[in-house]
């Protein structure tokens, strides 16, 4: 059978790759300039595919303009973090109880390999991909409860709001360790027994455990810069 052939990658595309990999890990923080001729001079593109990679970037909500001051990384507010958690919450939550009624024994298996590697990543020490697991891990369970419907909208949820994968509760031991990990094990064990109603509870609180850290973490910030 002959090879279906791929469209290559535009500058644009390019450019917006890299910045929204960028802004996801936090190596543009919220709050933060971006600068079109910075950004091409750092690429190696001209201003053209960088303005069009910006629009886009606006268009997902991740940067505004203002004027005279250009565009800017968008740093959502202790109540709109919290809103954002909240509806997180709710639809994994649901995807969690939903995927206690449908999940198969090899999702099961697969979902648990990746827990089982977030905590081989812990022991070891490394923290780098723990963000990114944890996010496959949640999305998983929720396309698992809801394939047809429900995994699009937890995706476009996150997606709308790309908290760091690297944020510092990932350093936190006490909390990577009662507030994820026990978590994840908790969900997974109540998904596993068909118990949807723990499920759904333990992954509600899971969740907003994270916001009131999140918001917690920002204003300690505020109090106690460095």
């Amino acid at each position: 059978m002959r090879k279906r052939r791929t469209a290559p990658q535009s500058k644009a595309d390019y450019v917006y790759g890299v910045l929204l990999d960028d802004i996801r890990n936090a190596r543009i923080p919220g709050g933060s300039p971006l600068r079109a001729a910075p950004v091409a001079a750092r690429l190696g593109v001209s201003i053209t595919p960088v303005r069009e990679a910006l629009r886009r970037l606006e268009k997902d909500r991740l940067i505004s303009y203002e004027s005279h001051h250009g565009a800017t990384v968008i740093d959502l507010s202790d109540e709109a973090l919290v809103e954002y958690y909240d509806v997180r919450a709710v639809v994994e939550g649901l995807g969690a109880r939903l995927a206690a009624a449908r999940i198969t024994a090899e999702e099961l298996a697969g979902l648990r390999a990746v827990h089982a590697s977030m905590v081989e990543d812990i022991v070891a020490g490394r923290r780098e991909r723990l963000g990114e697991l944890s996010r496959g891990l949640h999305l998983a369970i929720t396309d698992i409860g809801g394939p047809a419907f429900l995994g699009e909208q937890a995706r476009a949820i996150r997606n709308s709001y790309p908290v760091p994968q690297d944020a510092s509760l990932w350093l936190d031991d006490n909390h990577v360790q009662r507030h994820i990990v026990d978590a994840h094990a908790e969900i997974l064990d109540a998904i596993g027994a068909g118990d949807g109603e723990s499920a759904e509870r333990v992954m509600t609180e899971h969740i907003r455990l994270s916001a009131a850290y999140r918001v917690g973490e920002r204003t300690a910030l505020i109090r106690h810069p460095d």
